[in-house]
């Protein structure tokens, strides 16, 4: 639904995005990770055609964002960072207005401004002024007028940025209610958002696009082992011989006291990635005589996965995007 292919964006002498190339499939949540200055928000506003790219193409629902901006308009909801709002308008004022700039039909406004409002929880605050309502009220508001022409695909750009747990965690849930019927792409620097809510993630950083996967076969992938701490009482040579001997194990190193009490050993089992040993481990080990008294499994969190893409290069790097003020809704959206 989304197909970007070597796709660069240079500001003079600045490169905001080099050559990335990735994909949204239909229906999905595809989540776009990257720290702060990485790229995202270039292309998240090359995709909604808000931007021309330097170089490479970007095509949504088969329509090539530069040569058929008009029919990429048509078939996009585009939330930006900062929502668009008339803050003097009502909300059913103002979604009312955004679909008929939109271009649907004066027949059916008021319909899909009464079914954006039903889906983002907004039937209640209809009559109320945008100034008047609180944040998270208003990103809902964005969202609304992101779906109100019930478009194909639905961009995001740090949707829950500035929300505080619970509004955060609506706003999620309303995300991932719109699924299925439409293809989302959710830029972020949340890890939690994507873990939550995406069914595959790509990361940029400093502006190229270092991987693209399910979260799980991120971790697995770039991580490549899977890993058990545990605890027993007994004789800890002949635990290590027996869980050496386990197929799949790589590695069983004994861990410090850590206070334990007496007769007791805390080891590391370190095994092949997928490979699900816990059963095995217990087993092996209680056969033998000896007391297990705690197993428990580690594996790697796309934290670990999104650090270890990121950090080293980040930390050298600045912000490759420059600030571009916002456009009226018109410029954004028709």
């Amino acid at each position: 639904m989304i197909e970007v292919e070597h796709l660069s964006k240079t500001y003079g002498s600045t490169t905001a995005i080099q050559d990335i190339t990735f994909e949204a499939r239909p229906g999905e949540i595809l989540g776009f990770l990257g720290p702060n200055g990485a790229g995202k928000t270039t292309t998240m506003r090359i995709l909604a055609g808000y931007l021309p790219a330097s170089e490479g193409t970007a095509r949504v629902a088969g329509y090539d964002v530069h040569s058929d901006s008009m029919a990429v308009r048509q078939r996009i909801g585009y939330l930006p960072e900062s929502p668009p709002l008339y803050p003097e308008m009502t909300v059913q004022g103002f979604l009312t207005f955004v679909a008929k700039i939109k271009g649907v039909s004066s027949e059916l406004r008021q319909r899909r401004a009464d079914i954006a409002m039903d889906h983002c929880g907004l039937l209640d605050k209809r009559k109320v002024l945008i100034r008047k309502l609180s944040k998270g009220y208003r990103q809902r508001v964005g969202i609304a007028q992101a779906i109100i022409h019930d478009p194909p695909v639905i961009i995001l750009d740090e949707p829950t940025v500035g929300l505080d747990p619970r509004q955060i965690n609506e706003v999620r849930q309303l995300i991932k209610g719109l699924a299925g019927s439409h293809t989302i792409i959710l830029s972020t620097h949340i890890l939690p958002e994507v873990s939550m809510t995406c069914d595959r993630v790509t990361i940029i950083n400093r502006g190229q696009v270092v991987a693209t996967d399910t979260p799980d076969n991120l971790t697995t992938r770039l991580w490549g082992e899977s890993a058990y701490e545990l605890e027993i009482k007994g004789d800890v040579d002949t635990a290590q011989h027996l869980l050496n001997g386990l197929a799949a194990v790589r590695q069983v190193t004994l861990l410090g006291p850590e206070h334990l009490p007496q007769h007791h050993h805390r080891l590391r089992v370190s095994a092949e990635a997928d490979r699900a040993l816990g059963g095995a481990i217990a087993t092996a080990l209680v056969s033998a005589g000896l007391e297990l008294h705690e197993l428990r499994r580690q594996q790697a969190t796309l934290e670990d996965v999104f650090l270890n893409l990121t950090t080293t290069e980040t930390l050298t790097s600045t912000s490759t995007e420059p600030p571009i003020a916002e456009a009226s809704i018109e410029t954004q959206e028709a």
